[in-house]
């Protein structure tokens, strides 16, 4: 199958890429490199251009059999600072990227959504019936697109599967590539870094939450678990899936303070200090992922441990220059 990856030449984006490739799928990357890099895409042919650009993906699209959407801004914290960037990209050139599939003959489209559609859930793990509160306009902008998927689904016939995953962590096992954020806001690159000594301490926000050892809880998965699922998804629209929203998570919890324990087994102390707590910070995020592995045979196979490794093996082998 000819794949589009919109966003491919970011974090999970050129994970699947790679993932598909393998599968023997056929890839174009399509990126613009605001947040991406070009050396992820090596390998693949490569376009280099926005989603709101409709005359250059028209012709894009003439030639593939499915989208994958991973191209939006992705900051919890600046979409409260700057909603108005993320509902134009998320939602303005996320519908103007819809609306040129819808006219082009590819009718399968998998979305990588975010459990940040919950909000702060009330129960834990999370279920796919939970109801989709978003607390910020990130998890509002992606809520929105799900919506829109639906609402093109019945009306053009669109297959789609909107994954909502929870927190991406590690590298590809070749450490050929792995996370490069700017800013980096994720914890384990960040605690890896401060080991490493190439960052300053570690901020741990709040050791007061109702959890174990006082911090938050959170549902760790690899990249390249993530990566399966989205072409498992793919070949299950191909299989005549029915449209669907899915969590992906390992259904394991782990605090902030058992994830420095981990990065310490691997890089060594890593130096931090507390910080106040962050407002809306849910104390357990946990997914159910029983409905994800029902429909797509798919399960998270990767430990917290090799999470870990690989994204210490990711930073130690990364080229300097990263354009």
């Amino acid at each position: 199958m000819r794949v589009v990856v919109i966003g491919g030449a970011g974090y999970i984006g050129s994970h699947t890429a790679h993932v598909l490739q393998k599968r023997g799928h056929e890839v174009l990357v399509y990126d613009n490199l605001s947040t991406g890099h070009a050396f992820l895409a090596k390998g693949f042919a490569f376009i280099q251009a926005n989603i709101s650009e409709t005359s250059t993906l028209m012709a894009v699209l003439e030639k593939a059999d499915a989208i994958m959407h991973f191209a939006a801004h992705a900051y919890v914290g600046e979409s409260c600072e700057k909603p108005r960037k993320y509902f134009a990209n998320n939602v303005e050139a996320g519908l103007a990227l819809l609306n040129a599939v819808v006219d082009s003959r590819v009718r399968y489209f998998v979305f990588s959504s975010t459990c940040a559609v919950y909000g702060v859930p009330a129960t834990v793990p999370i279920k796919e019936q939970t109801p989709r509160e978003p607390v910020n306009p990130y998890g509002a902008s992606k809520l929105f697109f799900e919506h829109a998927l639906k609402a093109y689904s019945t009306a053009y016939g669109l297959r789609f599967v909107s994954l909502r995953y929870f927190n991406a962590a590690g590298a590809d096992e070749s450490g050929k590539i792995g996370e490069l954020h700017h800013p980096e806001t994720h914890l384990i690159p960040l605690a890896l870094a401060a080991a490493a000594g190439t960052r300053p301490e570690l901020e741990i926000y709040g050791d007061d939450y109702p959890t174990p050892d006082g911090t938050c809880i959170r549902d760790y998965i690899h990249v390249n678990d993530l990566a399966e699922a989205h072409a498992l998804a793919l070949e299950y629209l191909a299989k005549g899936g029915e449209p669907v929203g899915l969590n992906l998570g390992t259904g394991m919890g782990h605090s902030v303070n058992e994830v420095l324990r981990a990065v310490e087994n691997i890089a060594g102390k890593v130096p931090k200090r507390m910080a106040p707590r962050r407002p809306g910070d849910p104390a357990v995020l946990v997914a159910d992922s029983a409905r994800a592995q029902q429909l797509l045979n798919w399960k998270a196979n990767c430990s917290l441990q090799h999470s870990v490794s690989t994204a210490w093996n990711w930073m130690q082998m990364r080229e300097p220059k990263t354009h």
